[in-house]
């Protein structure tokens, strides 16, 4: 029981029996133990080394206990430092292993997921095993995970995940894509939109990523996605700092109050505008299509365009590019 404090069997036997007994000499401890008096007397002396016993001072052939918690628990808090220095040296071992394997061996670097239902598995995985950041590209028309389906989202959130997620902005015309997105930013997801992404991109903690290696379906086609489990390498640095290249031009997106994709996240105009023509506005910034505003708001498209239209005409504006730049100047986002 006490081998991890350097004992053996018999001489934590031994070392017990001075406990109990206050003192023993090597021929009681030979009766007692089935030893030879010569195999006792070595063991007494072996643990009077190691500082758990000692000869007493009126019977040097007798010997009596050192404290247990004097003679051993240092000896364990030394093991224990031995071992984390151990493990320490094992896990250096172990990235230079894997650096040479990699550098070898790509199949240490790039795992091939094939299919949809593997996709999401990993996805899932990927998530549960993040502990300080996710990093997103949204596309439209989901392949494998549809919008609002990713509750590993959520519970990461809840262990203190950070979420930097970018959508494009076809992906706001799927249906109820606004209200998930609603959902996720009131979590604590961070988002941003940009017009287009290149790829679906997911990064847990920089170093590992999932990402197309081929184009596949959206949910429904024949065609399986395929794509690519990637490791610490070269590869994922760049896709990170891809990611990172976007994420300073993306539009940021906000939950409002009224529980409203906004862009700020609080109003810093004179309230020129009312509350359905602030929220509208945007979306519109953000990139949401007249098509995705009217189904989130309620509203028709023709309606939307018509608040559209009057607040171009409020601003002085001749396109909804000059209106977004007006709707900043004059405080409106």
């Amino acid at each position: 029981m006490l081998e991890a404090a350097g004992l053996t069997a018999v001489e934590e036997a031994v070392y017990r029996l001075l406990i109990t007994n206050s003192t023993a000499s090597a021929d009681e401890v030979a009766s007692q133990t089935g030893l030879t008096s010569g195999q006792a007397e070595g063991v007494l002396a072996a643990l009077a080394t190691m500082g758990l016993a000692s000869p007493t001072d009126r019977q040097p052939s007798h010997f009596t206990a050192s404290p247990p918690d004097v003679a051993l628990l240092p000896r364990l808090q030394r093991n224990a430092d031995a071992l984390d220095q151990a493990r320490a040296a094992v896990t250096d071992l172990l990235e230079s292993y894997r650096g040479t394997r990699r550098r070898g061996d790509a199949d240490q670097l790039i795992e091939v997921i094939t299919g949809a239902e593997a996709l999401r598995q990993n996805l899932r995985q990927l998530q549960e095993n993040a502990r300080h950041e996710m990093l997103w590209f949204c596309k439209a028309e989901y392949v494998a995970m549809p919008s609002g389906s990713n509750r590993s989202e959520y519970e990461a959130l809840d262990r203190g995940v950070r979420y930097r997620v970018l959508y494009e902005r076809a992906f706001f015309d799927d249906d109820g894509a606004v209200d998930n997105v609603v959902e996720a930013v009131g979590a604590g997801e961070v988002a941003r939109s940009v017009p287009h992404l290149p790829l679906r991109l997911a990064v847990a903690d920089r170093s590992i990523a999932i990402c197309p290696l081929v184009p596949g379906g959206p949910s429904g086609s024949p065609i399986e996605p395929t794509a690519a489990l990637l490791r610490d390498s070269s590869l994922l640095e760049a896709l990170t700092a891809l990611f990172e290249r976007y994420w300073e031009d993306a539009v940021p997106l906000h939950v409002s109050g009224v529980g409203a994709v906004d862009v700020t996240k609080e109003a810093h105009g004179t309230g020129t505008l009312r509350e359905t023509d602030r929220r509208l506005l945007s979306l519109l910034v953000a990139g949401v299509t007249d098509k995705a505003i009217a189904s989130h708001m309620g509203l028709s498209r023709r309606t939307v365009q018509r608040h559209i239209h009057q607040m171009m005409t409020l601003a002085g504006a001749t396109t909804r590019m000059q209106l977004a730049w007006q709707a900043a100047r004059r405080g409106w986002l």
